[in-house]
């Protein structure tokens, strides 16, 4: 007996599937959850209701929490991006062993668990007098997202043709303007990409968080940690469903920039 050519590709086929659904099934929950009347978790019945997302709007512990998340973010992202997408760049133009060793100190703060990191900013701001500050949350944030940046720009210029530079510089153009009108636009979808990813890690974090704050700073993370110690509100669900919205609306974003740059090259 011979089994058919295309078996093992539907069994693989099949596995495929059972894993995406085994992925989304929390998704199944939590979105319909969110629209209960009701005051605790609970399917809705019969009627649908926003009134928990209303409460992530007129709620100032959400709305505070919703808006300082995205301050922090956004900060961090543009210093995130600033940073990571200058020093991938440098170490891109002059090469060599000791770039190699530098991007490796660099790029060290992700192989370190978060308890580790958030450990080591609470002593340093100790010291600093930076605990429980606005500031002293996105620096400790730059700190983690700014090698994820230069992952993507450094996957960027892999594929950078560097004979454009050397014909720029040698029609007198300066290292500025190369870096401006050569080197930025063709590398543009790894910056946007270290981008999102910056902006997703700062707005998800809460490890360091919760080591480096305390009453004055009030991020989302922190308020669904503490409405979930305190009681199962089901505005938790509601903000988890705003949050899987719009990390869809950045992996399609990604995904469209990945696209655009594959067709470029």
């Amino acid at each position: 007996m011979t089994l058919p050519k295309s078996l093992p590709g539907n069994v693989l086929r099949g596995l495929a599937w059972a894993g995406v659904l085994f992925l989304i099934a929390p998704l199944l929950v939590v979105i319909p959850v969110s629209f209960t009347p009701e005051r605790y978790l609970s399917f809705p019945d019969e009627a649908l209701s926003l009134r928990h997302y209303e409460t992530l709007i007129f709620d100032r512990r959400w709305s505070g929490g919703i808006l300082t998340s995205l301050l922090i973010a956004s900060v961090t992202t543009v210093l995130s991006v600033v940073i990571g997408t200058l020093c991938a760049v440098g170490m891109w133009r002059i090469g060599g062993r000791r770039m190699q060793l530098l991007r490796l100190m660099i790029l060290a703060p992700l192989i370190v668990p978060s308890i580790v990191h958030a450990l080591a900013f609470y002593k340093s701001w100790i010291d600093l007098g930076w605990l429980d500050t606005i500031w002293g949350v996105i620096i400790a944030h730059t700190t983690i997202c700014v090698p994820l940046v230069m992952i993507t720009v450094s996957a960027a210029l892999s594929s950078f043709d560097y004979r454009l530079e050397y014909a720029a510089r040698s029609l007198g153009a300066r290292p500025s303007t190369v870096l401006r009108r050569i080197i930025l636009p063709n590398i543009i979808p790894g910056v946007v990409s270290g981008g999102i990813f910056a902006f997703i890690t700062s707005w998800d974090e809460i490890i360091v968080v919760l080591f480096i704050t305390a009453r004055k700073i009030r991020t989302l993370p922190q308020t669904i940690w503490s409405s979930i110690m305190e009681r199962v509100d089901p505005a938790v669900a509601a903000v988890s469903s705003v949050m899987i919205a719009a990390t869809l609306a950045a992996v399609i974003i990604k995904l469209m920039l990945a696209r655009r740059a594959s067709a470029q090259s």
